[in-house]
């Protein structure tokens, strides 16, 4: 009877054992994915699967697009899909973009796929910027023909991404600005605004022989002017905002004359009053000079009675002359009869 129990007891452990070993096979081990793989006929050894889960790769994103590049005829393995994934890689794009690539009979192998996705560039919309060519709408561009008409331009690029120079070529930015420079020389070197509106078709012609799209991830297939819109007279205003200009230099040159005037004014003046000042202090010595005469017999005193009555007789005329001068023509008229 103990023999039974412990034969019972002991099966028991080793079911169980067997039962945990399996459960740890199974969750380290994803055989799910094992079995896909080679029901798809794809070579991926169990050991394989085990090495991904040391290395902490999930083996769904390395069988899943393995199986996929192997049902669509392209050449890859275990091994180069775990390097790209190890190097921050996205494997599942990859693999698309190379099977739209194979299907387009664009040449594009795994190795550039790789750098391309590596170097932070989204290689599935490449390839298909490359199958169906993409519309790039400028911002308005502003410039001026020579007569000083301002013209507004908008135009629409068509470009196709060229998936040899997508590593290391510029952007969509790129595109746009050498457009839009293109546009402003364009416009800038005519004579008259109206000859653009009228054939507004060669400012597109002569901006695509420019090879705006040299060193660029696109090639640029057509340049389509959208709209033109006449904007301001700056040629006008810029000669208003000169001729202001010129106003008020001339203001300021002018009323630097004046106060240089103004300044002249004062200082004679000033010189008027210093000369008065010394007619003042002539008038005063003559006093002095008269009483030295008058005591020294060089001046009678019947001189100076009449030398009075002179200069009153001028000041009563000048009198008469300030309140009437017809009374001083009269009084003149007078003493000539």
């Amino acid at each position: 009877m103990d023999f039974l129990f412990n034969f019972i007891f002991g099966s028991g452990i080793m079911f169980v054992l067997v039962i945990a070993g399996i459960a740890i096979f199974l969750n380290f081990v994803p055989l799910g994915l094992w079995i896909s793989a080679i029901a798809a006929g794809v070579n991926v050894g169990i050991f394989n699967l085990i090495g991904m889960r040391l290395r902490r790769v999930p083996a769904s994103q390395i069988v899943l697009p393995l199986i996929k590049a192997n049902k669509a005829g392209l050449d890859v393995n275990v091994n180069q899909l775990e390097a790209h994934y190890l190097a921050g890689g996205n494997v599942d794009r990859v693999i698309d973009a190379l099977i739209a690539a194979h299907r387009a009979q664009i040449d594009l192998s795994f190795e550039r796929g790789c750098a391309i996705d590596l170097a932070g560039r989204n290689v599935l919309e490449a390839v298909q910027m490359s199958v169906n060519p993409e519309v790039i709408e400028t911002p308005v561009v502003s410039a001026v023909a020579k007569d000083g008409i301002e013209l507004k331009v908008k135009a629409r690029v068509t470009v196709r991404a060229n998936i040899d120079r997508l590593v290391g070529g510029a952007g969509e930015a790129t595109i746009i600005a050498r457009v839009g420079e293109g546009i402003v020389t364009n416009v800038g070197s005519s004579d008259d605004h109206s000859k653009v509106l009228e054939n507004p078709d060669f400012i597109s012609k002569t901006v695509l022989d420019k090879g705006l799209d040299a060193g660029t991830a696109f090639e640029i297939l057509s340049i389509d002017i959208a709209d033109v819109d006449v904007g301001r007279n700056i040629g006008a205003a810029l000669m208003t905002d000169q001729a202001e200009a010129d106003k008020r230099i001339a203001q300021a040159r002018a009323e630097e004359r004046r106060a240089m005037a103004v300044a002249k004014e004062q200082e004679m003046k000033a010189y008027t009053q210093e000369m008065q000042a010394k007619v003042v202090e002539a008038q005063a010595k003559v006093p002095a000079a008269m009483a030295a005469a008058l005591e020294s017999g060089r001046l009678g005193v019947m001189d100076y009675y009449r030398l009075n009555n002179i200069q009153a007789d001028t000041q009563m005329r000048r009198t008469i002359a300030e309140v009437s001068p017809e009374a001083v023509e009269g009084a003149e008229k007078t003493n000539g009869k």
